[in-house]
């Protein structure tokens, strides 16, 4: 891959080793079950109406756009904590702006695709990364290859934890939103809606983090701490989210880094010129309670729960090779947050 055309997603490495096993994602919707755990709860009171709600087959979109002509308000005056897949059953809170007048009872609302189990009122809108993380409940059918390999990745899971790529839902189909956003900051397009440009910068400094992580499990970094490494909360190593004021890496870990951001100049440099700041992000994504069963020989259940902001699909990466079906390829919304 080079600097001036990014038109497919890469594969980056696993860090167990191949299993050979495969199985089919999200057959149905019931087969992938997500429900959000709230940063809060609504208090009671204040101009926000917050809506518990159970999607099946919508994307998030979708729902605000819905719960805003239920409650005849604008759009953008509905709020949510994160992107929920639109194949799965996901549970998720929404708040909507109304600070006067009497307030509706959108428990009433009627919609195949979705449900308000509850609401409340709150003094703040709901936004984007407002949550804690997600739970997860998933069944993988038609599962075949060696149970032990399979079983041997879910004990490394379950006690290393998992790369913290960024999941392929963050680049679009073909990895396209990685080329619109070089584009961009080459100015080779010009993007106005805010909303798509926010798209392309998420995606290109998705992309230059997982080529970070990817690099270091290919020298067999994978677990180790390197001399001038960051590190989280947890004593975890960290990588780059790139944008402006200086690289907090030194020594061997800023050596790496460095030379992928030399890899990805364009990309690099029009981040900063775009205004973004340096952040870091774990590189490790540890899944909690996990636990897996096999209520048929060719099904595999998992369930287990992730920080805001990881990916299932990382899970799943690196137990075996997870295919859904086709017609989810195209109209995938975003990933999980």
């Amino acid at each position: 891959m080079t600097d001036t055309r990014y038109t497919t997603s890469p594969q980056w490495p696993t860090a167990c080793p191949a299993s050979g096993a495969s199985a089919t994602l999200k057959l149905l919707n019931e087969d992938f079950i997500v429900t959000e755990l709230p940063l809060q709860l609504p208090c009671g009171e204040g101009e926000h109406l917050w809506l518990d709600i159970e999607k099946n087959g919508a994307n998030t979109a979708f729902v605000a756009q819905q719960l805003a002509e239920a409650a005849g308000v604008q759009e953008r005056d509905v709020g949510y904590a994160g992107l929920k897949d639109r194949y799965a059953i996901t549970r998720q809170w929404f708040s909507i702006y109304l600070p006067k007048g009497d307030t509706p009872d959108l428990t009433q609302l009627q919609h195949p695709e979705l449900k308000v189990l509850g609401q409340g009122r709150h003094v703040k809108k709901l936004r984007r990364g407002d949550l804690l993380g997600n739970r997860f409940r998933i069944v993988l059918r038609d599962v075949t290859g060696d149970r032990g390999a399979i079983e041997a990745n879910l004990q490394a899971v379950a006690t290393h934890g998992v790369p913290n790529y960024f999941g392929a839902q963050r680049f679009g189909f073909d990895g396209g939103n990685v080329e619109q956003g070089r584009a961009m900051l080459a100015r080779e397009i010009r993007v106005r809606n805010p909303r798509k440009k926010g798209i392309y910068l998420s995606a290109v400094r998705s992309f230059v983090f997982n080529e970070v992580l990817a690099l270091r499990i290919r020298q067999g970094l994978w677990g180790k701490t390197l001399s001038g490494d960051v590190l989280d909360e947890a004593g975890r190593p960290t990588g780059p989210l790139w944008g402006r004021g200086r690289v907090l890496t030194t020594d061997q870990a800023q050596a790496l880094e460095n030379g992928v951001a030399e890899r990805h100049a364009a990309l690099c440099d029009g981040m900063e010129h775009a205004g973004l700041d340096q952040e870091r992000r774990s590189l490790v994504a540890s899944p909690v309670e996990m636990s897996w069963q096999w209520p048929q020989a060719d099904q595999l259940e998992l369930s287990f729960s992730l920080r805001a902001g990881s990916y299932a699909t990382s899970v799943l990466n690196e137990i075996l090779c997870a295919t859904e079906p086709d017609r989810h390829i195209e109209d995938e919304a975003a990933a999980v947050e």
